[in-house]
């Protein structure tokens, strides 16, 4: 490793260390660079975020969260738990099984793990405690299900990997859509599993009646699925425009059709997605400039000799990726990780003939993993918050589900038909 690039991972690791935001750490760690090395003027760190965040595609970020907050505010997340309650409750441990497969239906609506959590985890961790259920096993199912929601599109990440890699959204939105799937019946065999041994209890079933009537409720709302999908893989809009349609399509739903949005809810809605867009943008802005002195220290081609030297089965390397992957994801957000390691892996991957869209994947599908691992691990963090409990009783009971969601990862990883076959589909 040379002087240059020491000072420049030091300077982040540093920052990181005493508990500096990673969008702080970014940013001060380039100008610390910039001003010690003297290889360009201070001003390129303003530009190089500029140039990070000037993206036509990056407009689809504000406003899949707009879309998947006014479903919240709207009415939607209720109606979607009380018809896979209707469906799966009766299964031992269902009301776990049933976050589950929640989460993964509205996550594919939000678009965000942590807005999956909140909406999904304040109407049933109430109930699984009054029944019976250890809060702490409640909010690692919860965290680790919330993941689902960077997985299943449309995922903001997703959109922020294509971005930098000018990969197809469509393709990759359609490539998470089987690794998603896995990953929420893996989850879903693992509640299963463990509520099976600790002898948590079943709900009745309501009747198909009853069923029907949920299903038409959530009808409504789970079609903006579909529009979104159709209309991006036939061309008609793009993953941006689509973006558009469905904020339009949530307010005409939550207004005129469910009748629940109020004008209070509707700006508390909008404050949110302001707020978080903003959050997002500043730290891939700040990454794009970390991310481009990197490119200039040539830490891609290092990286691909080093890996080069230690293995050239591209199993091997594809774990070692994975392993940094994951350590990586414990103490930093998804969306700088992308920005920072994609243009690192990309190429070392690419040289081994992995397809971008199934590296992609993979790589979303692991830092969804990290998002339920400290010191950082967000998720989880607002997973326990929501149950009250501290985030090392969560901890405890969260294994078996980690473990879960590393077989998936591991089987996405080494079978690229998962990710690619589907895509090859809708061509």
């Amino acid at each position: 490793m040379s002087l240059e690039l020491a000072l420049l991972l030091g300077s982040f690791a540093l920052l990181v260390l005493i508990d500096a935001p990673i969008a702080v750490a970014l940013g001060l760690a380039s100008a610390v660079y910039l001003a010690v090395a003297d290889m360009a003027p201070m001003m390129v760190v303003a530009q190089r975020m500029i140039a990070g965040i000037d993206s036509f595609t990056l407009l689809a970020i504000p406003l899949f969260l707009m879309a998947g907050l006014l479903m919240v505010h709207g009415g939607l997340a209720p109606r979607i738990v009380n018809l896979f309650a209707a469906m799966v409750g009766r299964t031992t441990g269902g009301l776990a099984i049933v976050m589950v497969a929640a989460c993964m239906m509205f996550g594919s609506l939000s678009g965000s793990g942590v807005a999956d959590v909140v909406a999904i985890g304040t109407m049933m961790l109430p109930s699984m405690k009054a029944r019976g259920y250890d809060p702490a096993f409640s909010a690692a199912a919860l965290g680790c299900a919330g993941s689902l929601g960077t997985v299943i599109p449309p995922s903001i990440v997703l959109i922020v990997y294509g971005t930098a890699t000018n990969s197809s959204i469509g393709d990759l939105f359609v490539g998470a859509i089987i690794p998603g799937l896995l990953l929420a019946l893996a989850l879903s065999i693992t509640a299963w599993l463990v509520a099976r041994k600790r002898g948590y209890p079943t709900e009745p079933f309501p009747g198909f009646g009853r069923v029907g009537y949920y299903l038409l409720q959530s009808l409504p709302g789970m079609l903006l699925i579909a529009i979104i999908f159709g209309g991006v893989r036939s061309g008609m809009f793009t993953a941006t425009e689509s973006s558009c349609v469905a904020v339009v399509y949530a307010l005409l739903v939550t207004a005129l059709v469910y009748r629940s949005m109020s004008w209070r809810d509707f700006v508390h809605a909008t404050q949110q997605a302001v707020r978080t867009t903003a959050m997002v943008l500043l730290i891939i802005g700040m990454a794009g400039a970390f991310g481009w002195l990197m490119a200039y220290l040539h830490v891609a081609q290092i990286s691909l000799n080093w890996m080069q030297s230690v293995s050239d089965n591209p199993f091997v390397i594809l774990l070692m990726i994975n392993v940094v992957l994951l350590v990586l994801g414990t103490f930093m957000d998804m969306s700088p990780l992308i920005i920072i390691t994609t243009p690192i892996f990309l190429p070392v991957v690419s040289a081994f003939g992995v397809d971008p869209v199934h590296f992609g994947v993979i790589m979303i599908l692991n830092l969804g993993i990290g998002l339920n691992t400290p010191p950082l691990g967000p998720v989880q963090f607002v997973a326990a918050a929501v149950a009250r409990i501290s985030i090392w009783e969560a901890m405890r009971s969260v294994w078996p589900f980690y473990a879960a969601g590393l077989v998936v990862l591991l089987m996405v990883t080494y079978i690229p038909a998962l990710s690619l076959w589907l895509p090859g589909v809708f061509r």
